[in-house]
């Protein structure tokens, strides 16, 4: 039985489990995909009810519950096809280093992009679709890799951030039509994940010993890490 660290995360301490995760990250925002693409065509079919009638209302508290609903739902088919190819691109990064913290993850910008429109939004308007949530999962993997101290997570979120940075321009005031607010909510929850959702890795962790008995191992050291990393890059 190959050793493994006692503070890494049960489903990355072997390649093998690594790649079933990517797997399973992949069924997920799929299945994510096929479920607001089959709630689309019931709504476009009934005229867009399931918007209004699950969407969230600024300061009605009876619909307070409906910030879980509407990321689900779109209010046209050019919203929907927008907001697809990004939530798919960065649901998956942020989920194929582990699910049940993605899982997390999404419950947490749900509730920070929700709240953002329940809360603060003002006038008679009803708030649908998964952008606030999209906006949550590029903040956590544009900063993961740096609270993670994770090279090619680090890398990952460089190159996500130097492709996207248009978006940051979208979660501020003044963009007509457009839910700031939404966006902004889910970036600054999509941030507070990154950190609170981080890996705890003590330097000189122990290593679980291979066989009862054997002594117990240190852990290789940030540097030797980041080495390592290094290596499998070709760049060293």
């Amino acid at each position: 039985m190959a050793e493994r660290a006692l503070w890494a995360p049960k489903e990355l301490d072997t390649p093998e489990k690594m790649i079933g995760e990517a797997r399973k990250a992949f069924f997920v925002m799929f299945g994510f995909l096929v479920v607001i693409w089959a709630l689309q065509i019931f709504n476009w079919v009934d005229q867009q009810r399931l918007s209004y009638e699950y969407g969230v209302i600024p300061h009605d508290v009876g619909r307070l519950p409906d910030i879980f609903t509407a990321p689900f739902l779109h209010f046209s088919w050019d919203h929907i096809e927008s907001n697809s190819g990004p939530l798919f691109v960065f649901g998956f990064l942020a989920a194929y280093r582990g699910v049940v913290r993605f899982l997390w993850l999404t419950l947490l910008v749900t509730l920070t992009s929700g709240f953002a429109v329940w809360f603060f939004q003002g006038g008679d308007t009803v708030g649908v679709g998964a952008s606030g949530v999209i906006f949550g999962y590029f903040g956590y993997v544009v900063l993961r890799g740096i609270f993670d101290r994770h090279l090619i997570d680090t890398l990952i979120g460089l190159v996500m951030a130097a492709s996207f940075a248009y978006l940051v321009t979208i979660a501020v005031p003044g963009t007509p039509g457009i839910s700031w607010l939404a966006h902004l909510g889910g970036l600054v929850g999509g941030i507070a994940g990154a950190w609170l959702l981080r890996d705890r890795r003590p330097k000189g962790a122990v290593v679980a010993p291979a066989t009862p008995g054997a002594a117990p191992v240190v852990a290789p050291s940030e540097r030797a890490d980041l080495h390592k990393e290094l290596g499998d890059l070709g760049l060293l």
